[in-house]
Formats: C-alpha cells, sequence, structure tokens
C-alpha cells in the first residue's frame, strides 16, 4: 500500500508517470537516472534538466513539462492495494527473461501473486475459435503440464487462450494473463470472470498505464511478453494468419522452443501449426514430449499443492534431474558461455540452453557479461540468509 509520502512511495508514482510518457524506452531512462538518480526526480526535473539528458526523447520532455505528468488519482488508488504491485525494470522482481528484450517494457503492472513472474512458465496460444477438439486438447495439456511445475501463460483471449488458463486453474497450478489493455481493464468483457481467478491463483500482467482501452495495435505487443516470459510456446489450433503465429515466431527468435500440435490436413485450424512444423517447430502428441524437449525436470512434488511446491535452490539442488546436475557441475563458479557449456558435457546446445534457462530461473545460476554463466553460491553454507 502506498501510506504517507516517502521517497519510495513518490518513486513509485513517478513510475506510473513514466510508463505514460511517450517515446520513453529503457535505454533513454537508465541515461536519465544515472544523470538525475530517482524517477521522482526525473519527473520533478526542468526541462532544462532533462534537456541535458541526450537520450531523453523530445516527446518524453515535452510530456514530462505538462500537466499531464502528474500522478492520477486511479493510479494512486490502484496501487492502494495489497496484491497491486508497478514493477520497474531496476527492481529485483522483474522478470529477467524480459531484460533480454532491447524493447522490453520499462516497467510492469502486475496484480495477483508477484511470485508467479519468476515461475518457470510455458506459453499456450492458439485460435480464437477453436474446435471442441482443440478446446479439449488444450485443456488437458495445460492441466497435465501445470501439475508437472510449469506455469501457464496466455493472453486472456477467447478460444484456446481461456482454455490455457482453465487447465492451469483446474490443476491448482500458476497461470499469468498478460493484458493488451490496462490492468484494470478485462478484455473481452465475457472473460471478466476468468480474469479475477487468475489473479486470485496467479497474476495478470500489463506494460500499458492504466485505462488503456483495447487497441489492435496493443495485442502483438504484448505478444513479444507471453513469448519472452516463457521457456516455450505451445501453438493449438491457428490458421495461416493466426495472431498465435506471431509469438511463436517471437519465441523463435528470442531463442525459446516452439510447439506445434498437428490436426487433420481438411482444418483450416491446423494449417497454422503445419506450417509451424515444417519450419522447425517441433512436433507435439503428449506433454512428455514438451517435458522432454525442455529439459524440465519436475522438481515440485505431483502430490503437493501449488502454492506448496516452491523449494528454496539449496534445498532440491541435490533432488533435480541427472542432466541438470552434469551441467551444473560442469558450469563451475567461473563464468562460462554456452559453448564451453556444451563441449563441456556433450550436449547438444539447444539442450544446454534450456537447461540454463530454467536452472536460471530456478536460482542456480546467474548471468555474467558477455553472454557468460555463473553459479550462484549456497549463501546457507556460509551461515548467512
Amino acid at each position: 500500500m502506498l501510506g504517507a509520502s516517502t521517497p519510495e512511495r513518490d518513486d513509485l508514482l513517478a513510475w506510473a508517470v513514466l510508463v505514460r510518457a511517450p517515446g520513453l524506452d529503457v535505454a533513454a531512462l537508465s541515461a536519465a537516472l544515472d544523470r538525475l538518480g530517482r524517477p521522482s526526480a526525473i519527473v520533478a526535473a526542468s526541462d532544462a534538466e532533462r534537456h541535458r539528458v541526450a537520450a531523453i526523447p523530445a516527446a518524453t520532455r515535452a510530456f514530462l513539462s505538462s500537466s499531464a505528468a502528474a500522478p492520477r488519482a486511479a493510479e494512486r488508488l490502484w496501487l492502494e492495494s495489497s496484491r497491486h504491485y508497478l514493477i520497474p525494470f531496476t527492481d529485483p522482481r522483474y522478470p529477467k527473461l524480459l531484460l533480454s528484450l532491447p524493447d522490453c517494457p520499462i516497467a510492469l503492472y502486475v496484480s495477483g501473486n508477484i511470485e508467479a513472474l519468476t515461475d518457470p512458465q510455458l506459453a499456450i496460444v492458439g485460435s480464437r475459435n477453436p474446435s471442441a477438439q482443440g478446446r479439449e486438447t488444450c485443456l488437458a495439456f495445460a492441466e497435465t503440464l501445470s501439475e508437472c511445475g510449469l506455469g501457464i501463460t496466455s493472453g486472456l483471449a477467447e478460444g484456446i487462450d481461456a482454455c490455457a488458463h482453465q487447465g492451469a486453474l483446474r490443476a491448482q497450478g500458476i497461470t499469468l494473463g498478460v493484458l493488451g489493455t490496462g490492468i484494470d481493464i478485462i478484455y473481452p468483457r465475457l472473460n471478466q470472470r476468468l480474469g479475477e481467478d487468475i489473479e486470485r491463483q496467479g497474476a495478470l500482467i500489463s506494460e500499458f498505464p492504466l485505462g488503456t482501452p483495447p487497441k489492435r495495435g496493443n495485442f502483438p505487443q504484448r505478444n513479444r511478453i507471453i513469448a519472452a516470459l516463457s521457456l516455450g510456446t505451445l501453438v493449438i489450433e491457428a490458421a495461416r494468419r493466426s495472431g498465435s503465429l506471431i509469438t511463436a515466431r517471437l519465441a523463435n527468435t528470442y531463442g525459446r522452443d516452439v510447439f506445434a500440435i498437428p490436426g487433420s490436413i481438411h482444418n483450416p485450424l491446423s494449417r497454422g501449426c503445419h506450417e509451424l512444423i515444417k519450419a522447425g517447430a517441433k512436433l507435439v502428441e503428449t506433454a512428455d514430449d514438451i517435458l522432454s524437449e525442455l529439459n524440465f525436470s519436475a522438481f515440485f512434488a505431483n502430490d503437493l499443492p501449488a502454492a506448496a511446491r516452491r523449494e528454496s535452490p539449496a534445498r532440491h539442488a541435490a533432488g533435480m534431474d541427472k542432466d541438470h546436475k552434469i551441467l551444473l557441475d560442469a558450469l563451475g563458479f567461473d563464468p562460462v558461455d554456452l559453448d564451453r557449456l556444451v563441449v563441456r558435457t556433450g550436449f547438444k546446445p539447444e539442450a544446454v540452453s534450456s537447461m540454463m534457462l530454467i536452472l536460471e530461473l530456478e536460482g542456480h545460476v546467474q548471468t555474467a557479461p558477455g553472454g557468460r554463466y555463473s553459479r550462484v553460491a549456497n549463501r546457507r553454507a556460509g551461515g548467512e540468509r
């Protein structure tokens, strides 16, 4: 909750203003923070002071000099809830996988379980008008994968998106809904109840300012977040021009695995999936196909409720999958690049890349400059927390 005025509260409201600033990106904002110190100082600075930061676009300076650059009552009210968060890119809770994007959001509005952001996730996307079989397939895959410890991420659209969220909820697992609107607007409206369920059991996410309506251009933009947050993307029923293919292509661009479920050659909703498979996506028949390709080990006991499945890296390291343990042992504590790990382990490059994403999410490894990785020391062993 916001409470009385403090530097932290002022910074949080400043981030809400900066999210609304046109033309502002992480690079420009980083330069501004280096010079002016805090987000509240950027908003409060004179135009002359901001002009000295060459990276700040003219449109941003003009906005910040106008009356529009004041915190809105709706922003203050929304941030009062203990389940509402505004997570800037400088916050340790900001998803590491998003930071690798050249156009990562400067901040994320999050409603629900903030810890869900760092859970290992699989994106499931597809047609807004799937067949009955497509719905059943999606529900079954989402439920099974959720039971195995994967968070299920999608866009809260009609059809496959909604089924993906529902399958995870049915398994009492974690699911994340990435919105193409402000986080205070559920679209489509028929998914209002589903959005509330996701909020209680997982999280809703948006990079857009509060009150942003559903605009056509917002949805391809939010697709990059769905793709980047996840270890891989599964496409279930998609026509050749489906928006879900945008998510799949973005996932491929970001180095994530792309999976597709084939269907009848007579079904138009199978053609997008077949094109992806022709282009190199993994053909999927069972959930095990995905878990195996991701080298994903179900670290969490399947007979426990989702909320109880989390353990610290120190506690579950001893019981991790054999290949993950081999990779972790090969890493050591000095920074090493992926090519060196391939040589040390004999694993395929794509397997090493996938396993390193999982190990990073689980807190066993951390990124280092130059595209390298290093092992995270077990601080408990040193008597510290």
